[in-house]
């Protein structure tokens, strides 16, 4: 999880209303006809959902579920309010449910692992400070091989509680990357995924300057097709959580707009590399 400071440079807020959302909630079909398989989507955004303290897990399953919406879930073994992590036998369960529903999952490395910058020498390796697993906070110096095993951990873990297979893909966290880096993922089979501009939600910034309202009505003036959306499973520093607010009314304003919601699976930058990697 990243702090609210490294996303509010450049942001313009938007005058669209928080209220036509929630008019939308009240009068739209809950599922749409667009969402379902092989319909067409000319207006395509592509939600992705990283873990957190998972507190809001289930109801962002309810949400997904009733707007029939499928998304991509970025999973790392974070804490959580269940004394666990997001990727402990307690949640197994849950992940499993959502694979059966048709998301698809993606690696956010295993123990949450913040790249910190590039060390000398070669071949290559990394600075690492880990904000999960048993280094929290300890800044250490990884090769290549050893980042690329917390990112298959992550992905090995979510094929074994699921069933799926994850997608050859994985997230940093804060999306903090190097070319090195990102070198390094790609020659163990895994690409990187950032997110649009206009689609970091906000989730992780301070409800008393960033409103849910405000954040609701930035998302819906500034999203466009194409866009890779970001948000969490709970973020502990959010006093006021965006998903029990924002989650509903977000799909279902982008629904009126024409928007309709596919995985990464089908992201045209990803589809060859997908297929590559089976």
């Amino acid at each position: 999880m990243r702090s609210g400071s490294e996303f509010v440079r450049g942001w313009r807020f938007g005058g669209v209303a928080c209220a036509v959302a929630a008019l939308a909630c009240a009068t739209l079909p809950a599922a749409g006809a667009q969402e379902a398989a092989g319909a067409p989507c000319d207006k395509p955004v592509y939600l992705t959902l990283d873990t957190g303290h998972m507190g809001i897990a289930p109801l962002v399953a309810d949400v997904l579920k009733r707007q029939d919406v499928r998304v991509t879930f970025f999973a790392a073994a974070e804490r959580t309010q269940t004394d666990g992590d997001s990727l402990d036998d307690h949640w197994a369960p849950w992940w499993k449910a959502r694979a059966a529903e048709g998301h698809e999952f993606a690696s956010h490395t295993y123990d949450h692992a913040y790249w910190r910058g590039d060390a000398k020498g070669t071949p290559p390796s990394f600075r690492i400070r880990p904000s999960a697993g048993p280094q929290t906070g300890k800044e250490s110096v990884w090769s290549a091989a050893q980042y690329c095993a917390d990112i298959r951990k992550s992905s090995d873990r979510l094929a074994a509680i699921t069933g799926k297979k994850p997608l050859p893909l994985y997230r940093a966290p804060g999306g903090k990357t190097s070319p090195a880096l990102l070198a390094a993922a790609r020659d163990c089979g895994y690409a990187h995924v950032g997110w649009s501009p206009a689609g970091f939600l906000g989730d992780e910034l301070p409800s008393e300057t960033f409103s849910n309202p405000k954040l609701l009505a930035q998302a819906l003036a500034g999203i466009r097709p194409g866009d890779i959306l970001l948000a969490h499973l709970g973020i502990w520093s959010r006093k006021d959580p965006w998903a029990p607010a924002n989650l509903e009314p977000l799909i279902v304003g982008l629904k009126a707009r024409g928007f309709c919601f596919r995985t990464l699976r089908q992201h045209p930058d990803y589809r060859a590399w997908i297929a590559s990697h089976p």
